[in-house]
């Protein structure tokens, strides 16, 4: 029984550390939080935006207006030409923000905004934005710039107190903030799946892979709930000032101004910005924005990051949205961990004789494999419950140099439709705080029902069937003879060590936790 008695001082021990390190850190915010502040009201500076948005919301009262932006470089053109013509305020919140070329051009961009006067923040969660603290400290030096991040880990700059506190604070540290939106001059949102970086605008290079992904550039009365939103985060007691989390001061705007500089003159920053910004200062979307007053926007609040509000998270409402559906749901999905609640949600919609059509990561061209374990296991369960499930393939070229799947979108009897970051899984659905906006304009729901149709297309997907026990892949192209098709029995294009790391992943007990 000594055994016992040990393991029970241990457990005693660790809950009473991990209690600590959550009083410590709610400690530490309260006393580094910094002070509120909210979007600025149009009367501070008239802006470009105002000029161009002014006549078209008189012409549609009441309504808003969307664009779909699928390109990747059109994507960056649209976050970057919003930064020149920014004059009052840019408003950031994102789950990643890479150290390469477009997110460093976008960031320049910002420090060039910034010295025209406009008021900036940026809020960025703290799981990606461990290593490059200095870079984000240079720009934070600005007086018109400000950064926060959120659910932070406090120890910086020692990477064992660091690694302690981070084993200690798992649950809190745990959940994230995915969540991600970019608002300008509160005129103008762009919501959707992506990230910033090389791979959401089709910028990678080598081994990296473009990700295949959308967003909706909005307009109109609903950036007023976009900002509502990021002004809620902002002002979270979980969000705390970047600077109170280092004792060194760092400020060297030389060196970073330098640093931009020296990429706008290289050959891939160069290129990169001739092929995204065509030659003129064009702001993809802008022209072609559709007015409908259906558009409305869907969010986590900022207390899920602490398991709290459980009746206003974003899938209670998204939940009671699918379930209206009465003849078709088809979602596009990078991450598909559905568990007891989404396999019951699936499941009814079936018994109702929805036709269920699904489009996911094939495991050659998913970028998480752990997630792909969980998944695998709800395949058969799937295709035995009578969805048409599919697999996004990867090209020709192989899985390295081929898309990723990364869009979050869905659509409802083909009349509503969903564009954002949540992924139909438990991570999303229970952990992570995330974002999107529903729609029913028609000429933006039939776009977005042609792009969805055609990524799930038998050149671009592996259409999944079930044969007993066992699932066969296929995957027909273009000037193939549907007799001489391969009959393919395991994961397609994918190497054997990540079959392996699938299956030990598909038969652990951590599938609410990927």
């Amino acid at each position: 029984m000594h055994w016992l008695i040990w393991l029970s001082l241990i457990v005693a021990v660790a809950v009473g550390a991990s209690l600590f390190a959550l009083w410590s850190f709610g400690r530490f915010a309260r006393r580094a939080s910094g002070p509120d502040s909210h979007a600025l009201p149009r009367t501070v500076r008239s802006s470009p935006f105002d000029t161009v948005l002014d006549p078209l919301e008189t012409a549609h009262p009441g309504m808003s207006g969307g664009a779909l932006l699928f390109c990747g470089q059109d994507a960056f053109a649209a976050r970057f030409e919003s930064i020149r013509r920014a004059t009052r305020s840019i408003d950031l919140q994102y789950y990643i923000w890479k150290d390469d070329i477009t997110g460093n051009l976008l960031a320049g961009e910002l420090l060039t905004a910034a010295d025209r006067g406009v008021r900036i923040r940026i809020l960025l969660d703290d799981v990606n934005v461990l290593g490059i603290d200095p870079k984000w400290l240079n720009l934070n030096g600005h007086p018109r710039v400000e950064m926060r991040i959120f659910n932070p880990i406090v120890n910086r700059q020692s990477a064992l107190r660091r690694g302690i506190e981070m084993a200690l604070a798992l649950v809190r540290y745990n959940r994230r903030m995915h969540t991600k939106s970019w608002t300008v001059d509160g005129r103008i949102s762009i919501i959707g799946g992506r990230n910033i970086g090389d791979s959401y605008f089709d910028a990678a290079r080598r081994r990296r892979r473009n990700s295949l992904d959308a967003d909706m550039l909005l307009a109109g009365p609903v950036v007023a709930e976009v900002e509502t939103m990021f002004d809620a985060y902002w002002n979270s007691d979980l969000a705390l000032p970047l600077s109170a989390l280092w004792s060194e001061r760092i400020n060297d705007l030389v060196s970073f101004r330098r640093r931009i500089g020296a990429l706008r003159r290289h050959r891939r920053g160069r290129e990169y910005l001739s092929r995204a910004l065509k030659g003129d200062d064009a702001l993809p979307g802008l022209d072609r924005l559709v007015w409908s007053d259906t558009f409305r926007i869907v969010t986590d609040p900022p207390e899920k990051a602490r398991g709290e509000k459980r009746e206003e998270w974003l899938p209670t409402h998204l939940g009671r949205l699918i379930n209206q559906a009465e003849q078709r749901f088809e979602m596009i999905t990078p991450y598909l961990v559905p568990g007891k609640p989404g396999m019951a949600q699936l499941g009814e919609l079936r018994e109702r004789g929805v036709e269920v059509r699904l489009l996911t990561n094939a495991l050659a061209t998913t970028d998480h494999s752990i997630v792909h374990g969980a998944y695998r296991r709800y395949r058969v369960p799937l295709l035995t419950d009578g969805v048409e499930l599919h697999e996004y393939a990867p090209t020709d070229e192989g899985a390295r140099r081929g898309r990723m799947l990364h869009a979050k979108t869905f659509v409802i009897d083909r009349r509503t439709a969903f564009i954002g970051s949540f992924n139909y899984d438990l991570r999303s659905a229970f952990l992570n705080t995330e974002v999107g906006v529903v729609f029913e304009a028609p000429e933006l729901v039939g776009a977005l029902c042609d792009w969805q149709d055609a990524a799930m297309a038998p050149q671009n997907a592996f259409h999944l069937s079930l044969h007993g026990r066992w699932i066969r892949w296929d995957q027909s192209l273009e000037g193939q003879d549907a007799s001489q098709l391969p009959e393919i029995w395991y994961e397609p294009k994918a190497s054997p060590a990540r079959r392996a790391l699938s299956w030990i992943v598909g038969h652990l007990p951590i599938h609410s936790y990927l």
